[in-house]
């Protein structure tokens, strides 16, 4: 701990002369899984959390599966955990550009866990010389300049022993010799000690040199792992039944368990699984994970897989149960967290009697007091709950599962935080769908996909990809025959080039929307498509056609009775005629829209009405009616207690 901390004051090579550091501090903490480099990682941040007033941010850049994690969802995790804007589906250099741009200025300490390579170190390093990252790897990081290696190896004898003190008691103290034994047997690894101690205590009866013999005995292919025998040895001690669920807990996504995981990959009851991870924990095969920003007691325990043991519980499930075993136990697994899923968002959906009945009918665990109780289980296993529906779609063999599971966890994500918020996480979700769809050739959820995608990509900014996206779902839609698909996708297509400017094929595009709404006979979509044609004319300056189009919408929602679309309608193509030139014209028309408003009752629309009226009249030359008619509509705003903005909304949409 002195050396690390020495090493974040020391001089490095670029700063010799004196001149400030061009980057942040980098501390390597190396050793192999198990030797308490993560331990290690975890207590400097906590003695130093202090020196940073904004905050440790933490990310594991290994899976429980062993694989690096993309450089985009570690930056991605980083931006919300410091709770800046997170662009939805932007590509790795975007998200790694944001991340230095949000850590400018700042004094924030960042623990990279389990790297793989200075690939995934070097991206997220921030230029703010004043921030610290702690790298924890199996070996050094080539190509991260001025990084300052810790290694780790063995605990020394003596820290060993007293690592097995806090289980032994005084079997350890009075056996010293014993202990040094133990502790050369497990290579005086951290993990292998705490799996040993475990083992002692759950024996009070055994001697240390019981546990030197057992562990000479161990089997042939963990020689020279001692971490290996070590877990054989606690493993073995196992109850049948504890065994199954712990090696069956490799299964849990993203290494995150908590009792209801286990339950259903087990089968066996809720107070059964939280009684085994608890002594799990004892033993120290599962750590004790409390989320971030959570107090402890707030939620149920959630606890993680130590990576260091990850590979030997995989290949116990691979040695130890069927394939058809282990799919039914996932499948489980999948199951039960739809079920809390679609309880956490019913949990905001409350009042709705239909809704509070199907609660009542969920088995009173999987049930939330409240939404801010279920908005917090839900942003404590997030990544679980992000992990799981990865490993659904990528595992192939239960696909209408991970249909399931994407959309439950969509439509909590979109109750809880809102589309806006959960956008990133939707468009991860929304390219799973699509994974899934094409894969078992759906069209229509293909469709579906690539129109949500493409809604995400065009509020994103990007307007050109969104495009490519909905000609794709116009093509899927075709294939599925659906005609609300197709009028989806082509007034999606249709809006895009309205982005782009390219308003020819913009109003092309509206007019195949119309066309099928035509044959449809869906008059209130007619209405609609008109006024979209409307003002792409309008934005094109092409007056007959913008008016032609605002008629007609006028014409269909008088057909419909609506006097609201119909005010509207009639103020839009006032406004064309305003920039067309006939200005008595526009006069005439402005007339009955407000006339219409004031029919309809919706006073702010009348007010709104009221305020294009008087700006046509000032432009006329009648000032006293214009003014006659903004005093009445102020009346109007005042007297429905409007938004401050409303009257100045109202008057920039005035022509001129």
């Amino acid at each position: 701990m002195k050396e690390l901390r020495d090493d974040i004051v020391r001089a490095g090579l670029d700063t010799l002369s004196g001149r400030k550091r061009p980057r942040s501090r980098v501390l390597l903490i190396a050793g192999q899984p198990g030797s308490g480099r993560t331990a290690l990682a975890e207590e400097l941040a906590r003695q130093l959390a202090g020196e940073y007033p904004d905050g440790v941010l933490r990310a594991r850049l290994t899976g429980a599966d062993g694989e690096p994690v993309p450089t985009e969802r570690t930056a991605r995790a980083l931006l919300a955990a410091l709770g800046a804007p997170v662009p939805a589906g932007a590509e790795e250099d975007v998200l790694t550009a944001a991340l230095r741009r949000a850590l400018d200025g700042r004094r924030a300490l960042i623990v990279l866990d389990d790297a793989a390579g200075a690939e995934q170190v070097d991206p997220l390093l921030p230029d703010e010389s004043g921030c610290l990252v702690v790298a924890v790897s199996r070996g050094p990081l080539t190509g991260v300049p001025d990084v300052r290696p810790c290694t780790l190896g063995g605990l020394d004898t003596h820290a060993a022993v007293k690592l097995l003190e806090r289980y032994g008691g005084h079997r350890i103290t009075c056996d010293p010799v014993a202990a040094a034994a133990v502790a050369e047997e497990c290579g005086s690894q951290p993990a292998a000690l705490i799996l040993v101690g475990g083992w002692l205590a759950a024996r009070p009866k055994m001697s240390v040199l019981d546990v030197v013999k057992r562990l000479r005995e161990q089997r042939p292919e963990s020689a020279g792992r001692p971490l290996a025998r070590a877990f054989w040895l606690a493993y073995e001690a196992l109850p049948a039944t504890a065994a199954r669920t712990l090696h069956l807990l490799a299964l849990a996504p993203a290494g995150l368990v908590d009792a209801h995981t286990a339950s259903a990959l087990a089968g066996c009851s809720l107070s059964t699984a939280q009684s085994l991870l608890e002594d799990f924990t004892v033993r120290g095969m599962l750590r004790t994970e409390t989320p971030g920003g959570a107090p402890d007691g707030a939620l149920p325990p959630q606890y993680r897989v130590p990576g260091c043991l990850t590979p030997l519980l995989r290949a116990l499930l691979e040695a130890q149960e069927r394939e058809t075993e282990v799919e039914l136990a996932r499948a489980r697994m999948l199951e039960r967290t739809v079920r809390q899923l679609y309880s956490c968002r019913a949990a905001t959906e409350r009042d709705d009697p239909s809704v509070r009945r199907r609660i009542d009918q969920l088995p009173r665990p999987l049930r939330f007091p409240s939404p801010a109780a279920a908005g917090e289980w839900l942003d404590a296993r997030l990544p679980a709950l992000l992990a799981a529906a990865r490993m659904a779609v990528e595992d192939g063999r239960l696909d209408t599962l991970a249909r399931r599971l994407v959309s439950a966890l969509t439509r909590a994500l979109t109750a809880h935080l809102g589309a806006e918020a959960a956008a990133p996480e939707l468009y991860g979700l929304h390219q799973l769908v699509l994974d899934v769809a094409r894969r078992c050739e759906m069209p229509l959820e293909k469709a579906a996909a690539l129109l949500n995608l493409g809604d995400l990509d065009a509020r994103a900014g990007r307007t050109a990809e969104a495009l490519g996206r909905y000609r794709d779902a116009l093509q899927a839609a075709r294939e599925a025959d659906d005609p609300y698909a197709i009028s989806r996708a082509l007034e999606s297509v249709a809006t895009a080039h309205q982005e782009l400017g390219d308003w020819q094929r913009a109003a092309d595009w509206f007019r195949r929307g119309l066309e099928l709404r035509l044959t449809r006979g869906e008059l209130a979509e007619q209405a609609r498509l008109y006024g979209k044609l409307g003002t792409v004319h309008t934005q094109a300056g092409q007056w007959n056609d913008a008016l032609r189009d605002w008629r007609a919408a006028a014409a269909v929602c008088r057909r419909l009775r609506d006097l609201p679309g119909h005010a509207r309608a009639l103020s839009e193509a006032a406004l064309v005629l305003e920039y067309a030139g006939r200005a008595r014209e526009a006069l005439r028309i402005c007339r009955e829209a407000a006339e219409c408003a004031r029919q309809s009752g919706d006073v702010r629309l009348e007010a709104m009405a009221r305020l294009r009226l008087a700006d046509a009249l000032e432009r006329r030359g009648d000032g006293a009616a214009a003014e006659q008619h903004r005093q009445a509509a102020g009346e109007l705003l005042a007297a429905d207690e409007p938004a401050p903005e409303v009257l100045g909304a109202a008057r920039s949409a005035a022509p001129g």
